[in-house]
């Protein structure tokens, strides 16, 4: 409890922040899901084929996962809140629609009789009758359609529109049980506190308090939409991975170039995601650059050009066809590398490599039986990952899918027997763990550099020029000791990034 009081005493700021982020992203969705949902029920509302089929259309949109649908959003509009407030839309649809369509439908018969006896017309039926008595039944939709887009909301985080998602991401990362219940706790204080507002509504009470509420967030939603369009002086914005590495070098690339060029607007979007949410969201010029690795452009990213693979894959030849690669292909500029290697690996707890005489990963092979793998989803897909594994190794065995920042605390508590790591991990030193050696080399090398479009690397020359001094910069031990003080000494990444840049010189001085 004193460690959950402590951290919300010292992120205060933050979850301030974090809560009108999220409230902002609630409340904007919930309107414009009610400015679609109801018009379209009072339109279907006497037409019971159509109103059917659009409950279906409604019904299967809902069924599309959250993940999913903002993957698929990322390309045509971007990052940020377009295509969160897009898919909590998409979500609010169905609960308004059905209450409403519930509420116009279920009139009593008689009571629209009496309405056409005294001879009202089709428009004051609908104002001065039939949406009075259905509004406690659409109010009861609303408040559901509100609490699911809390809840949901929280997946914003991920494509970098904030929230209380990026508590809950945040802690998940960096084994902080504390983020992560001040993030959940905060999310369903506010799904209780806005529900119970919208219950008092539905109850007769607080009606004018609604309707200037709804004038206040119509403005509000104006207001956001102006500031979001305005010209603007040019801003950098830098995203990362999920993990305290890219968190680091993101906070560096953003030192660099505020010390080179004074007056910079740099945002940072930590924790964006999986690879390609960031490859398409720099694709889509939605953010400025990330840090990418050299394994990942030539697995993942890119079409291998001819002729390729038949020369030896040294650690400056696969830069190389990685920089080439991205250049032909996506009009894209890969700076020169840092030092370290964070390639993959396969690791086990030393306690189990001992009592098996492990050293190597062809020695799982005799032990596939009892194995259980926790691999986040990126790596069973890849071909140097978990496939890799079976048709190199010929390793198969049970796996399951986890969150990269479970599947460390997952090995310790023997939940699973073996899992992936990067070289340049905390948690090897923090959980005592063994990188059984790759000795049918099956994972490339790993150098990260800063990756951007190329229009943008040609406009700036004086900032390629202030991010390239990390080339051939920072060793494997540099990295893991840096990830340490973030991960487990619960230091910021920040401070970890500008400590390392001031005290290798490489900002020409400063304070740290």
């Amino acid at each position: 409890m004193n460690t959950l009081i402590q951290t919300l005493v010292s992120k205060r700021q933050e979850l301030l922040l974090a809560v009108g982020q999220h409230v902002q992203l609630s409340l904007i969705a919930l309107i414009i899901a009610m400015m679609i949902a109801i018009p379209l029920a009072v339109i279907v509302a006497r037409h019971q084929r159509t109103a059917a089929i659009l409950t279906q259309i409604a019904g299967v949109l809902q069924t599309i996962p959250s993940l999913a649908l903002l993957g698929l959003l990322i390309p045509f509009v971007g990052i940020g809140m377009a295509p969160a407030i897009i898919a909590l839309v998409i979500y609010a649809i169905l609960p308004i629609f059905s209450g409403t369509l519930t509420g116009l439908t279920g009139i009593d018969s008689v009571l629209e009789e009496a309405a056409d006896a005294f001879g009202m017309t089709a428009r004051e039926k609908l104002l001065r009758f039939e949406l009075p008595l259905a509004m406690p039944t659409m109010l009861a939709g609303i408040r559901q359609a509100l609490v699911m887009i809390i809840g949901t909301a929280t997946l914003a985080a991920l494509i970098g529109a904030g929230g209380l998602g990026s508590f809950i991401l945040l802690g998940i990362d960096r084994n902080n049980n504390a983020l992560i219940l001040i993030g959940a706790i905060a999310s369903g204080l506010l799904a209780i506190t806005l529900s119970s507002a919208l219950y008092l509504i539905q109850h007769n009470r607080l009606r004018s308090v609604f309707t200037v509420s709804v004038i206040v967030l119509i403005s509000w939603i104006g207001l956001t939409f102006y500031q979001a369009v305005k010209p603007t002086p040019q801003t950098i914005i830098i995203a990362g991975k999920l993990g305290s590495e890219p968190d680091i070098l993101i906070n560096m690339y953003k030192d660099l170039i505020q010390h080179a060029v004074p007056g910079t607007k740099v945002i940072l979007k930590p924790n964006f995601g999986q690879t390609s949410f960031l490859f398409n969201a720099l694709k889509a010029k939605q953010i400025t650059m990330y840090p990418e690795f050299t394994g990942t452009v030539l697995e993942s990213l890119v079409k291998p050009a001819k002729g390729q693979q038949e020369i030896s894959a040294s650690p400056a030849q696969l830069y190389g066809y990685a920089k080439n690669d991205l250049r032909q292909q996506f009009r894209m500029t890969y700076l020169p590398p840092m030092a370290y290697n964070n390639t993959y690996a396969i690791v086990v707890k030393k306690a189990y490599a001992q009592a098996h005489r492990i050293k190597t990963i062809t020695d799982l092979r005799p032990l596939t039986a009892n194995l259980l793998g926790g691999f986040d989803l990126e790596f069973l897909d890849r071909p140097d990952g978990y496939k890799g594994l079976a048709s190199k190794y010929g390793l198969r065995f049970k796996t399951q899918s986890m969150d990269p920042g479970l599947r460390y605390e997952a090995l310790n508590n023997g939940k699973i027997t073996v899992t992936d790591r990067y070289s340049t991990d905390s948690q090897i030193r923090q959980f005592r763990l063994l990188a059984l050696q790759d000795n049918r080399h099956l994972f490339p090398t790993y150098q990260g550099a800063p990756l951007m479009n190329t229009a943008f690397a040609q406009k700036n020359p004086h900032i390629v020029q202030a991010l390239n001094v990390l080339a051939g910069k920072i060793s494997e031990q540099d990295m893991q000791e840096m990830n340490y003080e973030v991960n487990v000494k619960q230091l910021s990444a920040a401070n970890v990034a500008r400590h390392y840049l001031t005290t290798h010189q490489l900002l020409g001085g400063g304070k740290k």
